[in-house]
């Protein structure tokens, strides 16, 4: 018998986004990937499930301060591209990943398991999707 998928379930799906600042991005970058330096987009996997019946996904942190650089690069309004990185982010919760990802890293970076890597976040183990 297969597992069903976090999207076949009845039970709502939620999803945390938070909208910060580099500096706030950089600072979660280096805590839990010891990369020091800002991102457009960090996903923290969860998959946990809440008294209410409901899934909690995990949280998508997106830097309005990256958003806006890239926005111009893009030739997208600051809206669009922090949809664009929401979006982006929410794909990696699903797992969604890169071509070049495989069980052993996301985004070029070794992960130190087979299961990738865990960390510690507010006395919760999640699974870090880099982006």
């Amino acid at each position: 018998m297969r597992k069903l998928s976090i999207l076949e379930q009845a039970a709502p799906i939620r999803i945390s986004v938070t909208l910060s600042t580099s500096k706030a991005l950089r600072k979660e970058n280096k805590k839990y990937l010891n990369r020091d330096y800002p991102t457009d987009v960090l996903s923290f996997e969860l998959r946990e499930q809440l008294e209410d019946g409901s899934s909690y996904l995990g949280d998508v942190l997106v830097s309005k301060d990256q958003a806006k650089h890239q926005a111009k690069n893009y030739g997208n309004t600051w809206e669009q591209e922090i949809a664009e990185l929401v979006a982006h982010g929410v794909l990696h919760l699903l797992g969604v990943h890169h071509k070049d990802d495989d069980e052993h890293s996301v985004h070029g970076v070794q992960s130190k398991n087979e299961n990738n890597r865990r960390i510690r976040k507010s006395g919760k183990t999640v699974r870090v999707n880099q982006t």
